[in-house]
């Protein structure tokens, strides 16, 4: 009984391991499809109209670019290309309604990082990262004119607050930090003044996961990782099942000659008190004789001794 207690107690534990590991394979694989990110180039977040942009998706075969208000772009993805990494497409011509929020569908239903550009019908805009800045990085901001290639002088500024005058037309930050995050326009005398747009400074270099893994894998739509998990899940219960199955079977094989033993030394122990002799008072004549009595053997025992009984008087 102890020891049928002990397997249902190893069984149940090596199920738990089991669906613990289907758990982290489901939620490193859940990770691998949002690792998926979108670039852009040139990387800057604003744009003058009929300039072109290219997004680049990392880790995925196919890129439908999604706007936040037109939904999939349909002539970015006409110009769907492949890459090493993943894929690309191209707006040749952008206008003031391309403006907003760009990301892309990937595989399990899951979105990729967000892009948002400004495209401007005005005369200065100003070329800051759209993608996220890692902290301690340098970066370059500029403020451009479209009616001149030349160097001008720019006025920069951090939350609407003057912070500095270039005669190059630039302003370099060095060593960058959260402090540094925010909004960020500029101005050109005599031309006009960018609309503002977001700086983002991230701390880390990568994003931080529970379970790690050494390369990247990226799954077919028809590979769904849920189903892969299902799967797992299922042979994880046959598995389960049959070996409880097998633990019991060899539990009763095992058990079993131990029960005939005792059953069988029982019954030994029974014959041998039925061949003993019985002796019992029948009872004293005037003799005074006292009469011992054997009792008959069993019809199994020896056939010498299959006789009727045999009657002795003791003097």
């Amino acid at each position: 009984m102890f020891s049928q207690q002990q397997d249902n107690m190893e069984v149940t534990a090596l199920c738990t391991k089991l669906l613990l590991i289907v758990m982290m394979l489901l939620c490193e694989q859940d990770h691998k499809v949002n690792a998926a990110s979108l670039l852009i180039h040139p990387n800057r977040a604003q744009f003058f109209v009929y300039e072109a942009i290219t997004f680049y998706c990392e880790g995925v075969s196919y890129c439908e670019i999604v706007h936040e208000s037109k939904g999939q772009i349909s002539s970015c993805n006409k110009t769907n290309k492949r890459t090493s990494t993943g894929s690309s497409c191209t707006i040749t011509n952008v206008y003031t309604d391309d403006s907003g929020k760009y990301w892309f569908d990937a595989e399990g239903g899951n979105k990729s990082n967000s892009v948002n550009i400004i495209v401007s019908d005005g005369s200065v805009i100003l070329e800051i990262p759209a993608l996220p800045v890692m902290k301690g990085e340098t970066v370059t901001l500029r403020c451009r004119n479209k009616t001149t290639s030349s160097q001008i002088l720019a006025h920069f500024y951090h939350y609407g607050e003057w912070i500095i005058s270039s005669s190059t037309g630039n302003m370099i930050m060095y060593n960058v930090s959260k402090s540094d995050e925010g909004l960020y326009k500029c101005n050109n005398s005599g031309a006009g003044e960018s609309a503002e747009s977001w700086l983002i400074i991230k701390d880390g270099q990568t994003e931080t996961v529970s379970f790690p893994c050494k390369e990247t894998v990226v799954f077919s739509p028809s590979f769904n990782p849920w189903i892969i998990s299902t799967v797992l899940f299922a042979v994880l219960l046959v598995f389960v099942g049959l070996l409880h199955f097998v633990r019991s079977y060899w539990h009763r094989v095992v058990s079993a000659p131990r029960s005939e033993s005792g059953s069988t030394g029982n019954q030994t122990d029974e014959n041998e008190s039925s061949c003993r002799p019985i002796y019992s008072m029948l009872g004293l004549d005037d003799s005074q004789q006292l009469e011992a009595v054997i009792s008959p053997p069993l019809t199994s025992a020896n056939p010498l001794l299959t006789e009727d009984a045999f009657y002795y008087t003791i003097p």
